[in-house]
């Protein structure tokens, strides 16, 4: 290797591509299998630790390879116990990624991309515009990151026990690396989470999801926000290129296969907005016969937004009517909302190239 040449970094392979990556310099494709145990299961990056590797293979990798996670830039733990890191991943560009401790679960909420470029109108993320996709190895880096300041399998307790991509960022618009990230948190020689308990959150890029049924096996969570067009077109602009006739048939065709995949329907709550008995009733009309379950989120508001959140007790009647209508209809309950944590909320760092969020300054300095 030239001393142009970069090494790669091991964070970015699946169990495929570890072993296509050993055979290419000579070794045995089963190296593969060792040094993922060291990555994922130890938490180990510096390569003279894998003590199971012989001395001439380890100097090899120190030439050609590295493990190198993101930085944890910033910490903080909310009054509720959740925890946010700021990770870094040079150039000026952050995302922030949150852990939800529970009873009986821990789920960690990461980013695929740098920014949003779908422009979601109640999103905090969207108003920042975008930069650019997540490798592989930056999506995985913050599971590993996470694992390691969390004691993840210290004492035989496994921390995180879910992971769901509902951070910054379209996944399905970085469709590879996504699915590389997935493929090690399935694994068993990565994090080895069940399929139920790894979530894909998407705006509805139906394209996305019919190419997600047939690559690999997670759940759906798609954020609806709206039971008709003209409203969700206000809401989230790509329903203008898939409407939700299209995107319903792409969902039912998500859960038709011998996979029992589920799919969340997510669907924010905003004053005035989506919040009336009319619209609960439309959203039972559209869902009543899709396998499916409804998650209510109370709009978690910003800086700079117009929206505001429902009252509690149209919250709950709205819950009340979608439920008599037949859905199994959920509460989110608003976590780290005193870190800036809660749903919609996430920022990051964004070098945006989109110009949204200058232009959203301007605007605000004119109102």
């Amino acid at each position: 290797m030239s001393v142009t040449e970069t090494r790669i970094n091991l964070l970015d392979l699946d169990q495929v591509r570890m072993r296509a990556f050993f055979e290419s310099i000579g070794e045995k494709s089963f190296r593969a299998q060792q040094v993922l145990k060291w990555i994922y299961h130890q938490g180990v990056t510096d390569f003279d630790e894998m003590s199971n590797l012989s001395l001439e293979l380890r100097q090899k990798l120190q030439r050609l390879a590295e493990i190198d996670p993101p930085k944890i830039l910033k910490e903080q733990v909310s009054r509720d116990g959740t925890s946010k890191w700021l990770m870094g991943f040079g150039g000026g560009n952050a995302v922030e990624t949150v852990f939800i401790p529970e009873p009986n679960r821990g789920t960690l909420c990461i980013s695929s991309q740098v920014g949003c470029a779908l422009n979601c109108t109640f999103c905090s993320t969207g108003a920042q515009g975008f930069s650019r996709n997540l490798s592989t190895g930056e999506i995985i880096g913050q599971v590993w990151l996470a694992a390691r300041a969390l004691g993840h399998e210290r004492n035989g307790k496994r921390r995180i026990t879910n992971v769901v991509l509902m951070g910054m960022g379209e996944p399905l618009l970085n469709f590879d690396a996504v699915v590389g990230a997935l493929s090690l948190l399935r694994d068993d020689l990565g994090f080895g989470l069940a399929a139920r308990r790894v979530t894909l959150s998407t705006a509805g890029l139906v394209p996305g999801i019919d190419r997600l049924r047939e690559t690999i096996d997670v759940a759906l969570a798609v954020s609806l926000h709206a039971p008709e067009d003209s409203l969700r077109e206000t809401l989230v602009p790509l329903n203008r290129k898939y409407p939700i006739r299209e995107l319903m048939r792409s969902c039912a065709d998500y859960v038709s296969d011998k996979h029992k995949r589920s799919v969340t329907f997510e669907y924010t709550l905003i004053d005035g907005v989506n919040d009336h008995p009319e619209h609960a009733r439309s959203l039972v009309k559209l869902l009543r016969r899709q396998p499916s379950k409804l998650n209510l989120i109370p709009f978690n508001p910003f800086p700079g937004t117009k929206y505001r959140c429902s009252p509690e007790s149209r919250i709950r009647k709205f819950q009340e009517i979608v439920m008599a209508g037949g859905l199994i209809a959920t509460v989110r309950k608003t976590r780290g909302e005193d870190i800036d944590a809660a749903c919609g909320q996430l920022v990051g760092k964004v070098l945006d190239r989109t110009r949204r969020s200058e232009r959203l300054r301007e605007q605000m300095q004119r109102t």
